[in-house]
């Protein structure tokens, strides 16, 4: 049986309604994927009042910058085509490096410890960067599942415009991606 992850966005809900929808599904640690784990709107996730929210419930907390999104562009040489937003062409990109590979390297050792869920800002998986982890991830023989708005748990498929070429995902199938929610089952 393959080793869960789970995936979460805290969107503009209140504090209380993330802690309920990780703790049922039984995470014992959150991961804070944001390159810049603050939030004027919502300040109650913020990188220091997360930790201490998390603290209080005996979840623990680690911030993981290197597995922060908004990535710079390789330009014409990525070979992630398919991808049409520059956002996620540019982490694609990014997943192919060195520093990467150790930032997940450690989000795994976290999470073969204890039920981890990453967590970013954007509450649907499929318009953040989160997506592409999870990619990674199942690469490396993760069950992911996405934690939804409702507590709902969404099993994790690679994109069809994706491959697996050498262990490494190329996103670079005729296939064109959207923001669109995937079709359900979709791989």
């Amino acid at each position: 049986m393959a080793p869960v992850v789970y995936s979460v966005g805290h969107s503009n809900v209140s504090g209380d309604e993330l802690f309920a929808r990780v703790e049922r599904a039984g995470v014992r640690t959150l991961v804070d994927v944001r390159a810049f784990p603050a939030s004027r709107r919502n300040p109650q996730f913020g990188r220091d009042a997360l930790a201490e929210a998390s603290g209080r419930r005996g979840i623990a907390y680690h911030w993981m910058p290197a597995l922060g999104g908004r990535r710079r562009a390789l330009g014409s040489t990525s070979p992630h085509v398919a991808w049409e937003v520059p956002a996620f062409r540019n982490y694609a990109d990014y997943a192919d490096t060195p520093e990467f590979a150790a930032a997940l390297g450690e989000l795994e050792a976290v999470a073969r410890a204890a039920p981890t869920a990453f967590l970013c800002a954007e509450a649907l998986w499929w318009r953040c960067h989160r997506r592409l982890i999870a990619d990674q991830l199942l690469v490396r023989g993760w069950d992911v599942r996405h934690i939804g708005a409702d507590g709902r748990l969404m099993a994790h498929h690679l994109p069809d415009f994706a491959r697996v070429a050498d262990g490494r995902i190329v996103y670079d199938v005729g296939a064109t991606p959207s923001l669109a929610l995937p079709e359900r089952g979709r791989r």
